[in-house]
């Protein structure tokens, strides 16, 4: 049980002229607006006290949201889907992931602006730390700056890319996620995210393709080491989540509605660039602890008020410490949520009208685990027309006997008024 609550003075302050066809006879366009704390959703942590951060977080804004809306359990990860933000912020902007989904890689490369032909692949190039006992150390390789290492990552293109006509090229993301390019044929190998190595032997790929692409990662090591880039703590890259460009629908064409996306991950950049979203750039938004969450949900009203239906909020902290496995910093960025994002959300969409409002993670990351998991997370739906459902908290015990709906639903079911 969380501790005292504070309440939430004029939280919903909808009034009828908002409502279609209200007290001006005129029927004004609800407004909508997708919150995505990443791999917020966990399980009971010994280091809590047997709670979850969901449960330890003071957060009075989503606890009064609860009472006025309705919350749930939702499958962001298809049966036999690998449990990844790929899979799940697809499932989360209403497109079923068993249709649409190619693989990791390719949605980030579209960020970057890349157009994949037919015969040509992306593969996500981490730039980790890997011990000289085999141990994935640190999937992120010490977060470098995105200035570090694209630095790296040109090194390595003019070493083991275009520079040496291999065929293969090295395109310079954000931070430690950047991408390779490579032939068609190098799309079968079992390739494991680091991210579920941390602190274990690193798995290295088996399949057809398996040695090309650990040859490319044992020879980064050389790269690495002979340029010397300054502040870089990566040793070397880890290839994985490989696939062809998908072919997806517009979102306006989809659903009915114009939606933008604000979100500092270039995976869920691309999931907006390849579904012809607006996705602005959003100053000192970052995929660490330190983004600034009200810039953020100013993107979102500013989005809203310049003739978009629906925005998209998407935040990576919550994600990163529960790989991390900090359940201070965890239960500090849902606070954060709370504070600077939806307090000042709700009250800015009352002053705009009628609106509807969905929360979830894109899928767990457990903090005893540093992972993610393919579990049910708890999901709220709240705001115009939506009967509230009695539930006092946003957690994963409140929805535990709630049955479980595909989350690619969600999305329509927020759209219908």
């Amino acid at each position: 049980m969380r501790g005292s609550r504070d309440g939430v003075n004029a939280l919903w302050r909808g009034t009828p002229e908002f409502g279609r066809g209200g007290a001006t006879g005129q029927t004004v366009r609800v407004k909508y607006v997708v919150c995505v704390p990443d791999g917020c959703a966990d399980e009971p942590f010994e280091g809590l006290g047997g709670r979850t951060p969901l449960e330890v977080a003071r957060t009075p804004v989503l606890d009064e949201l609860c009472r006025r809306g309705r919350v749930g359990r939702a499958a962001v990860i298809p049966e036999g889907m690998p449990p990844g933000s790929d899979v799940g912020n697809m499932a989360i902007l209403g497109y079923d992931p068993a249709e649409f989904h190619t693989g990791r890689a390719p949605i980030e490369a579209a960020s970057l602006g890349l157009k994949l032909p037919g015969d040509r692949l992306a593969y996500r190039c981490n730039l980790v730390t890997v011990g000289d006992d085999g141990t994935m150390v640190d999937f992120a390789g010490g977060h470098p700056s995105t200035a570090v290492a694209a630095e790296a990552i040109e090194a390595l293109d003019a070493a083991l890319g275009r520079g040496a006509g291999s065929g293969l090229e090295f395109h310079p993301g954000v931070e430690y996620r950047h991408i390779m390019v490579a032939p068609a044929d190098w799309i079968d190998a079992d390739c494991v995210p680091p991210h579920d190595l941390t602190g274990r032997p690193a798995v290295w790929p088996s399949g057809a393709a398996a040695e090309r692409v650990a040859e490319v990662m044992r020879a980064s090591r050389d790269v690495l080491r002979d340029a010397g880039v300054a502040g870089l703590g990566a040793n070397q890259v880890w290839l994985w989540g490989q696939g062809f460009q998908p072919s997806m629908p517009a979102f306006t064409a989809r659903h009915g509605v114009r939606g933008g996306i604000t979100t500092a991950v270039d995976l869920v950049r691309g999931l907006g660039v390849l579904t012809d979203m607006e996705v602005p750039d959003v100053a000192g938004a970052t995929a660490g602890y330190d983004t600034d969450y009200g810039a953020q949900r100013d993107a979102a009203l500013a989005g809203l008020d310049g003739g978009l239906d629906l925005f998209v909020i998407h935040v990576e902290a919550t994600d990163e410490a529960g790989h991390a496995g900090d359940a201070a910093e965890k239960v500090r960025s849902l606070e954060r949520w709370d504070a600077e994002i939806l307090a000042d959300l709700v009250a800015g969409l009352d002053r705009r009208g009628p609106w509807r409002l969905l929360l979830l993670p894109d899928h767990a990351t457990p903090l005893a685990l540093r992972t993610h998991t393919p579990d049910p997370v708890p999901y709220l739906l709240v705001g115009e027309g939506i009967e509230a459902s009695g539930a006092d908290l946003y957690t994963e015990s409140a929805v535990a006997g709630e049955p479980v709906v595909a989350a690619h639903l969600l999305l329509d079911e927020l759209l219908t008024v």
